[in-house]
Order: structure tokens, then sequence, then C-alpha cells
């Protein structure tokens, strides 16, 4: 078939599409394009490679095209169910679908039957040398690689033996399969790099029904190949390996097993973020020693953690694409990823008043028991209607508004001072109640019943407006204070002798427990997203329960940390 959908316009090409465009000019694969995202499923995924499914799905979308999704499970010992099922989960989310479901066990039968054919035509050979003797004959960037002395056995011995590897008969890590490329070359991706090993280990799809698996760089190929994927997009860290990969699909020369044309790989560079460690490796470890809850936890960088934190697919897929598609490594700061979902939460979040450390309020002069109700905006967009609010003697505000000697341009509550309190009325503080220790625990009030609903009548000018919730008729509530969990642009560059894992930021959770909502909130739902008037963006955790809310906070109003960085440049 002829791809006959437009090539985007509306901005200039990155390099992949230059390529794809010039396929679809020469009619390569016949005007197809099919992707694919392979991850392996030993872990949670992450926003790294959120902005690999989005440049493969988004590409095959742009050029309708398709994408499939493959498990590269060839190593049975790190590889788990549950980690497939949240893969699924997580693209889904993403708001992608593929136009199959693959699994590199899919081709274990092709992947041998394929090595067979290697063998016999001279191509790959059994190699008994122990690992460190396998890493020292390879040499290295400054030295040749010598020959294994195994390098010489005669087809029917290799494959004699590889017969018998696959049916058990010898112990795991005694020996190995090579291809058979050039120990001298320039590439140590090409010194005779291993295809398979012994491993006895229960695959979670195959059972113990193979006592042998392929390598990576062997089964990725193959498996692209037995796809007919037209444009195998990898990350930067492959492209030393781009020349194995052409020559595993090329030996097959006569096309016993794989059509024609034969799929590309390209490659572009991998996401950095600062503030964050980007390796499954790593984030498994933070999990593993407790210095997180588990791998949805809202400071990890796993696309479930952001979920549950409050991020949007639509704020994950606009900061890839803000990101764009490059060749060469580098870093992009956190702040735009806290732009993207800024941006996004600003259009849709229903606005709702909390008070994270509560400061009581009593209006001496608003009688015990009067409620005023009020209707007040969900959002400066009217599209998005209105909620009621009740307005009772008794508020309670942030402590933090309040100072008994403020400091110069404070436009909140102190002695005498007159604020708004959000969509509801004018008060002014009288009076200050303290403990016995000295700590303000009350402010006695007045009102101007004539500004009910938040405007003076005489056109004063009140410069402070506040969020407030009714005592009456607020929710109790827990709110988790998320912050970043790493306090080095890269966690990762550290002295020699040093631990990345001392970077962690020691204030990237607080919890509060005695947090008064707005009575709207009562039915939230886990996952419901709100601005919460002044604070910052919320979200409702799995955690909650119908009488025990719990909100996470997705990201502030503005970037602290900016201001934080600026001075200490300064």
């Amino acid at each position: 078939m002829t791809d006959s959908s437009p090539a985007p316009e509306s901005r200039a090409l990155n390099f992949i599409e230059d390529i794809v465009e010039a396929d679809r000019v020469t009619e390569k694969h016949a005007g197809r394009v099919l992707t694919r995202f392979p991850p392996e499923p030993n872990g949670y995924l992450h926003i790294g490679h959120a902005k690999s499914i989005c440049l493969n799905f988004g590409l095959a979308n742009t050029y309708g095209g398709g994408t499939n999704l493959r498990f590269d499970d060839t190593n049975p010992v790190k590889e788990d169910v549950e980690y497939v099922d949240s893969i699924r989960e997580d693209v889904a989310w993403l708001g992608f679908s593929w136009v199959s479901e693959h699994f590199a066990s899919d081709y274990f039968q092709v992947l041998y039957d394929y090595a067979e054919y290697l063998i016999q035509t001279g191509k790959a050979y059994i190699c008994d040398l122990t690992e460190s003797e396998i890493r020292e004959y390879r040499g290295n960037f400054y030295t040749s690689g010598k020959d294994s002395p195994f390098r010489v056995r005669s087809a029917d011995e290799n494959l004699d033996l590889f017969r018998r590897m696959k049916a058990g008969e010898f112990a795991d890590g005694s020996k190995v399969l090579r291809a058979k490329i050039d120990m001298q070359s320039g590439n140590m991706n090409l010194r005779d790099p291993l295809m398979y090993r012994i491993r006895r280990a229960h695959h979670h799809r195959t059972g113990d029904a193979w006592l042998i698996y392929p390598l990576y760089d062997y089964a990725h190929g193959v498996s692209d190949a037995m796809e007919r994927i037209t444009h195998s997009i990898c990350t930067l860290e492959f492209e030393d390996h781009r020349p194995l990969y052409d020559w595993f699909l090329a030996q097959d020369a006569e096309g016993k097993f794989f059509q024609r044309p034969l799929p590309r790989q390209i490659e572009f560079a991998r996401l950095n973020l600062t503030y964050t460690v980007m390796s499954k490796r790593r984030l498994l470890l933070l999990v593993q020693e407790g210095h997180v809850n588990h791998w949805d936890d809202p400071r990890m960088p796993t696309i479930c953690g952001l979920r549950r934190r409050g991020f949007t697919p639509a704020a994950l897929r606009n900061f890839c694409e803000c990101v764009g598609v490059a060749k060469r490594d580098s870093f992009t700061d956190v702040g735009l990823l806290e732009f993207a979902i800024r941006e996004d939460l600003e259009k849709i979040a229903h606005r709702r008043m909390a008070v994270l450390r509560p400061l009581k309020i009593v209006i001496t002069n608003l009688a015990e028991g009067e409620v005023h109700e009020l209707e007040v905006a969900n959002h400066p967009d009217a599209i998005h209607g209105t909620r009621r609010l009740f307005l009772s003697r008794e508020v309670f505000v942030e402590r933090d508004d309040f100072e008994e000697i403020p400091p110069k341009k404070w436009f909140r509550l102190a002695p005498g001072a007159e604020v708004r309190l959000k969509g509801a009325c004018l008060i002014r503080c009288e009076d200050i109640i303290k403990d016995e220790s000295g700590q303000v625990v009350e402010l006695r009030c007045t009102w101007d019943p004539a500004s009910l609903g938040g405007d003076a009548p005489d056109g004063r000018k009140v410069k402070g407006t506040l969020h407030w919730v009714s005592a009456a008729h607020a929710i109790n509530a827990e709110v988790r204070l998320y912050d970043r969990l790493f306090t080095a642009e890269n966690p990762m560059d550290v002295e020699e002798g040093g631990d990345w894992r001392d970077t962690l930021n020691p204030q990237s959770l607080e919890v509060l427990k005695s947090v008064k909502l707005e009575v709207s909130l009562t039915d939230a739902k886990a996952g419901d997203r709100y601005q919460f008037e002044r604070l910052g963006y919320f979200c409702v955790d799995t955690d909650s329960k119908p009488d025990a809310l719990v909100f996470n906070r997705t990201v502030a109003l503005k970037d602290s940390w900016a201001k934080v960085e600026e001075k200490s440049k300064g």
C-alpha cells in the first residue's frame, strides 16, 4: 500500500522524520511506517521511556502507520508479569494504542533456528572461555582482540555442542554461542559478540522449556525483522551497536528468514532530566533500600509515580514534544516538566480552598449559628461553572498569613489590618489570643456585612486576599507535600568515593495531618486534580478513603527552586 498521509508541515522536520520522508519518496517500504516500543519487563517505565513512547507512537501516527508493543523478555532472571502489566497500563494511559503485542520470547524458536543457520554457514561458534577470559581476549579501545582458541571448531562440532547446550548437558556459564565477526575491529561490539548463554531460570511465559537464552543485540534485530518493522528507533547508546544489528540481518543473504527491505536502526538522544536519576537499576535500589515507598512513589520519575502525583497524559506528551528529538545527549531542566503540568492544569483544574496549617479566626460580630451561602466560580473560565461555600462565625486561614509584627509591604493579616476572605467578605483583625507558651492560637476579627461577596461597597482598597475554610463545614484531610528527590542538579556527578544517594533531598516529603478542606471536596475521588488557591496543584491520592482524603501536591504555583538557585549563584 502507498501511504498518502501528509508530512508534518507546521514545523521543521526532525532528523528521524527526514529519514522517513526520504523512504516515502523512494517507496522503500511501499509506504508503510511501522515502529516498535520494546521495553524489557524488569522494572517500571520512567519519563525517559515516555519520550521514546511518544516518539515511536507519534511518528507512526503522523505518517498513518502503527507501532508494535514488544516486551524484550530474553533475561528471565530479572523479568516479571507485574512489570508487563504496568508497561501496558502506562502506554495506554499516555494515550497510545498498539497495532499488535509481541514478546521476544515469541521468536525463541526462530532465533534458535537462525542461530543454527549461522553456525552452519560458519558465522557462529561455541566458545568455552570463561566470562573473564572472554573480556581479556576481547581487548579494549587501545588494543586489538585475539581469537578464542575455540574459534576454529568445525560447523558440525559447533552445531552438535549448540544442540547439547539446548538439551541441558552443560552447566550454566560453561559455554556460550558467539558470532564470528572480527576480533580486530575498532568497534568493540563486533569482536565476536555473544549470542546465547546457558541459564537455568524459569521464564514468565515459556516456563522451563528453554535452558539457553539469546542476548539482546542478537534478539533485537531479528525480532524487528520478524515483525517487518520499518524504522527501529533506539537511544544513542546503541549507535555503536548498529553495525552489529545490520550484520546479524545481512547474514540471511538468501532471504530464508527475513523479508526485504530490512528494518533500519536510527538513534536519538535519550532524555536526561536535572535533579533526577533515570536508571531502572538505581530506581530499583531506591525502592529496595526504602528511600521511597514503591515504584509509584510520587517522588519517582516513573510514569506511575508521576500519574499518582497528579501529572496528566497531555502534560507528559507536551513535555516530550518540547524536548524534541536530538542527536546529542544533554540535560533538560526539570523546570520544563513542571511548567508543562502547570500549563495543562491551569486550563482544566477546578479551584478549591484548603488550609494546610490552620489558624482559627472568630468573627465576633457574626452571630452563633449564622451561615451565609456563597456561590463561587470553579475556574476563571465560566464554562466550568460554580460551587457553593459557606461563611460561618469561625473560619480557618493559613498560619503564615498572620504576622503580629508585620514587615514592610505586608498585605495579609496583622493587628488592625483588613483583608479579604476570597469570595466572602472583608475582615479586620481586632485581637490576638495566645496560649501559655506565647503562641498565637486564635484571632478575633470583625467583618463588614456590606462586603458579603468579597467587595467593599464604598470602594475602599484592600490589597490582601486570603483563602479560607469555614470551620463548621471543613473536611479534615492529609496532604503530602512532595519536592524534588535530589538536591543536586546531576545526582550522578559526585566526587570520587562519593555516592549518588548522598544527594537525596531529606525534605522531599512533608506530611500534614490536620489540613482543612472546603466542603465541596467531600466527594473527591482518587485521581481528581485541583488547584488549591494560592498553594499549588494537588491530586487525590490512591490511599484516600471516603472519610479520610489524602492529597498529593503535584507542583507549586511557581518555581520556588528557581529563586533558590538564583540566590546561590548570586
